[in-house]
């Protein structure tokens, strides 16, 4: 069989995803802190962008951009050399006499001394003014951590001979978040050289600081610790946290287990379990995680009459302009040279398209929530129980876009409205059926589920097959395991750990 080479043409489509393309994307996707930081790296990054103000006499991008093409279209053309603007020549000082002095030279010639005692002074202490002050992010400090706190009252403790300090820090070094010790005796024997009665006498010392409970090595020892500093005189509660397997039953809320175990009334384990879950059983709990990060809304909905109102949230973001100084560089006559202007140009062409994919992007966002107001009215206007079934679709279809792009514009955007602050995914949810009507939203079932748990008679939680049976009766169609994962999705405990006895 003979090897041939032919030519076919075959018409296809595709999509280039150019650079400008791909920054459209990226900046639907960017929150408005996001949005805030890449701005701000714009603005450093190229030198034809500048920060305007109200009031400015702002130039469109459209307009640089026709001053950019045609400063490109002159760049190569050949002409008469511009001439040389004449440039002035201070006069030289006549022979005999001194120079004028300068500005620099009269205030320096200014006795500061003699202007400051002049001065009145009150005697009271001048506040500066609103812009003089520091930002809030200069005045705020990192919060402690716990290794902090505790080596902190290390080195004000007295009690610490030098081996037993150079075990303590061992010590605090292997504590994680909740404060427990995740090292054992031997380790940290090994790991400070010091002996293992010198490292259990540090860690008696180290289990003495604040807060409570910490460097424990286990649940229990977290809690008898605890109940030794804060003095409670309990026998039952002694009891109960002196054997893991009566503290393991009483966890479980199996309070009939332990009553029968200890040989004492039910009423009575009540009381003691009420006495331990006072306690801390994650001590470190205070110190650890992240600084909270405060939500800043994208948009607010503000009800006018019958109608709503949709702003956007600028406050923070620059508002971009093309300086004028490198417009005249673009210019017809301009003496710069042909690398100079097509620098210029490129930089021109990057700043307006970024200009463009932000106004873009908030003509966007502005559609998106124009649409979920128009689908989701009765929550504006009633709240959540009359949350609607949405998807991504119904807005895209409504704003005539694609179901990726509302998918990016809703990531990591919040809005405020009159029932207050959420995500914009938080109203696009599944449907749950009714056995009677339309479908409701599946946050509005788990706001049901969380209405019937909190205001369930304690002695007599309610059990997940229950609260599926009370939600037909209200005329909602659903299953068990469906009660089950909402609740767990909620952080609500089951009806046995729920359950509270006397």
């Amino acid at each position: 069989m003979a090897l041939e080479l032919k030519q076919q043409i075959k018409l296809t489509q595709q999509l280039v995803m150019t650079p400008q393309l791909q920054q459209a994307i990226k900046l639907l996707q960017l929150s408005r802190m996001e949005l805030v930081g890449l701005v701000q790296q714009e603005l450093q990054e190229n030198p034809v962008l500048e920060e305007g103000f109200e009031g400015d006499d702002e130039r469109s991008p459209e307009d640089a951009e026709r001053e950019s093409g045609a400063a490109a279209e002159t760049a190569d053309e050949p002409g008469e050399a511009a001439s040389p603007e004449p440039v002035e020549v201070a006069p030289e000082p006549e022979a005999g006499t001194e120079p004028e002095p300068t500005d620099a030279e009269k205030i320096a010639d200014i006795d500061w001394q003699s202007y400051e005692d002049a001065q009145p002074h009150t005697g009271m202490r001048e506040i500066p003014a609103e812009d003089d002050r520091p930002s809030i992010e200069q005045t705020l400090t990192r919060r402690e951590t716990l290794n902090e706190h505790l080596l902190w009252q290390l080195q004000l403790s007295a009690s610490f001979p030098m081996e037993e300090e150079v075990a303590a820090r061992f010590v605090i070094g292997n504590l994680d978040e909740r404060g427990y010790l995740q090292s054992s005796l031997e380790e940290l024997a090994r790991q400070s050289g010091m002996r293992e009665e010198v490292v259990l006498a540090a860690l008696a010392k180290v289990q003495d600081f604040d807060p409570a409970g910490v460097a424990a090595r286990d649940l229990r020892e977290c809690l008898t610790i605890q109940v030794r500093m804060l003095e409670v005189k309990d026998p039952l509660v002694e009891r109960i946290l002196a054997e893991s397997a009566v503290l393991d039953a009483l966890i479980n809320r199996d309070f009939r287990g332990v009553a029968r175990q200890l040989a004492v009334t039910i009423e009575e384990v009540s009381a003691a379990a009420t006495v331990i879950g006072r306690l801390d059983p994650r001590p470190g709990r205070a110190f650890g995680g992240e600084d909270p990060v405060y939500i800043v809304p994208d948009i607010y909905v503000y009800r006018i009459g019958d109608e709503f109102h949709v702003v956007l949230n600028d406050d923070g973001l620059p508002r971009l302009k093309i300086s004028g100084m490198y417009r005249d560089v673009l210019a017809k006559g301009s003496p710069a040279s042909k690398d100079t202007r097509d620098y210029v140009h490129d930089k021109v062409r990057s700043a307006m398209w970024l200009i463009k994919s932000i106004h873009q992007r908030q003509r966007t966002i502005y559609k998106v929530m124009q649409s979920i107001i128009k689908h989701q009215r009765d929550f504006f206007e009633r709240g959540i129980n009359f949350l609607k079934p949405l998807n991504l679709r119904d807005v895209a279809d409504d704003i005539e876009m694609h179901e990726s792009t509302v998918s990016r514009v809703t990531t990591n955007k919040y809005v405020h409205t009159p029932q207050g602050i959420f995500e914009l995914k938080y109203f696009f949810n599944s449907s749950i059926n009714r056995l009677h009507g339309e479908a409701i939203a599946s946050e509005s079932v788990k706001e049901r589920i969380r209405r019937l748990i909190t205001n369930e008679d304690p002695r007599r939680p309610l059990s997940d097959q229950r609260i599926a049976e009370m939600l037909k009766v209200a005329n909602i169609d659903i299953a068990r395991r469906t009660v089950t994962k909402y609740r767990e999705s909620m952080n609500l405990l089951s009806s046995t750990k729920r359950r509270q006895v006397g």
